[in-house]
């Protein structure tokens, strides 16, 4: 059992008439990620619902702003106590035996263009194992074939942009496995949250982007950017593509600058520290 403390800062500037904000920033309950306990401010007297949107664990926080300064401050101890198995045991799921509600998790969707990958990955792909290993060469993929750059992509950016520039982001970086995945006819979806042991030379903390691949009847991590220890990833959202679970959507004209995050890994329950580290084994937060 690993226990993480986070804590999360966000500053907005609200022009008249005022704003409108969808959040995903709430760690997700899920049977292998728990949390704890967890506290939420505004700068501003403001209602707000946060509702979980089935049949996906996310939680939504939404409100709506006055003109003026808007600070958010979001903070959670979330314990994390993975699903652990050996790679080699774990073989991919027939499209004929995949649950209809993962079924969306295998289609192209706007980011994560598929369809048009289905010979490319064919050419790349298509003669390995048909496992938990094939989803790791697809990792292994892209993090050799893409180089992580900040400032070379925008919100319009998808996987083939990445697959033609070869640089980008993590949500770039998660763009493009997920689409070649699918186009193995592995479902994967894409997973915002925040991530404990990034290495200081890339920057503050920040949100992460990452991917959930299913195989072995079981969502499993991976960081196809390397950035992260995919042990020490606290989910918040999961989602089709970026689209779907930006961590923040805002309806007005509103200024934003650079959000503070930070994440430690803090003594559990029964007093002892355990820290994430770099693993062979396939893991997973789903039950």
């Amino acid at each position: 059992m690993i226990r993480l403390r986070l804590a999360i800062q966000l500053h907005y500037q609200v022009q008249p008439p005022g704003g409108d904000f969808v959040f995903h920033l709430h760690a997700a309950f899920t049977p292998r990620q728990r949390v704890v306990s967890e506290s939420l401010h505004f700068s501003q007297p403001l209602a707000y619902t946060l509702e979980s949107s089935p049949p996906s664990t996310n939680r939504v926080l939404r409100t709506s702003a006055l003109p003026g300064m808007l600070q958010v401050a979001y903070a959670a101890t979330v314990d994390l106590d993975h699903w652990v198995a050996a790679p080699a045991t774990i073989a991919e799921v027939p499209v004929s035996r995949l649950p209809t509600n993962v079924l969306p998790y295998l289609y192209p969707s706007r980011y994560c263009q598929s369809d048009l990958l289905l010979q490319f990955a064919q050419q790349e792909f298509g003669q390995r194992w048909q496992g938990y290993s094939r989803v790791q060469a697809i990792r292994d993929w892209v993090l050799q074939h893409t180089a992580f750059s900040p400032n070379t992509s925008n919100s319009n950016t998808s996987a083939l942009d990445t697959l033609q520039s070869h640089v980008g982001v993590c949500r770039d970086f998660a763009h493009l496995m997920i689409a070649l995945c699918r186009a193995a006819n592995v479902p994967a979806r894409f997973t915002t949250g925040i991530d404990y042991g990034a290495d200081p030379a890339l920057g503050p903390t920040d949100f992460h982007a990452y991917v959930e691949a299913y195989v072995g009847d079981r969502w499993y991590l991976f960081d196809p950017s390397g950035t992260a220890i995919p042990m020490g990833l606290v989910r918040f959202a999961t989602g089709r593509d970026a689209a779907d679970v930006a961590f923040a959507t805002i309806f007005g004209t509103v200024q934003s600058s650079t959000p503070v995050i930070s994440i430690e890994a803090i003594p559990g329950a029964d007093g002892l520290l355990r820290v994430p580290h770099h693993s062979a084994d396939a893991l997973s937060t789903d039950g």
